[in-house]
């Protein structure tokens, strides 16, 4: 893989100069526990929409047990899960789609090329491709291990109703109780 096949040559990112830590992440994006997949943003070029941050996999991953036993390999989901978190906290921090919360609107051209084991660290790449304010957000995504590129495709981001889904939230609470 030639850095010329990147988002972002790798060798230009510093990976000890964090811009966003778990904390900082948290401040932006939603997930909790089992479900944040980002331990840290380390690179942001906002002229041009371009993000990069990592995800050490660890042996704790929930994962883990189930898939597979004996051969420990990141679920393609989960892939791009981190992928889109990278995405979203880049959208929400720089108010890119305008949304109190962006959600998955769909996934294009996806390609899983190597695995991903616990103990390494998977970087993520994104590059907003477009945005279409209160609409949707169009980004480009990478994942590499070491010198490898793991996955890649375009993901489509849409605005997440917050406001609506807590209504309905509560009257399926109140549909509950009586």
């Amino acid at each position: 893989m030639s850095a010329k096949d990147l988002i972002v040559d790798l060798a230009t990112v510093d990976f000890d100069n964090i811009i966003a830590d778990v904390e900082a992440i948290r401040a932006v994006n939603p997930q909790r526990h089992e479900m944040e997949h980002l331990t840290a943003i380390v690179y942001e070029d906002v002229e041009n929409g371009i993000c990069v941050g990592y995800k050490d996999v660890t042996d704790q991953e929930f994962w883990i047990r189930g898939h597979m036993p004996g051969m420990p390999l990141m679920p393609g989901v989960i892939m791009l899960e981190a992928a889109a978190q990278l995405c979203s906290y880049f959208s929400q921090k720089h108010d890119k789609l305008g949304a109190e919360m962006v959600g998955f609107g769909g996934l294009e051209d996806v390609r899983f090329r190597d695995p991903i084991l616990p103990g390494q660290r998977l970087v993520l790449m994104g590059e907003f491709i477009k945005a279409r304010r209160n609409r949707m957000i169009i980004c480009r995504f990478q994942g590499v291990v070491g010198d490898a590129m793991c996955f890649e495709g375009i993901l489509k981001g849409i605005p997440i109703p917050v406001e609506a889904l807590a209504k309905l939230k509560e009257q399926a609470s109140l549909d509950s109780a009586s």
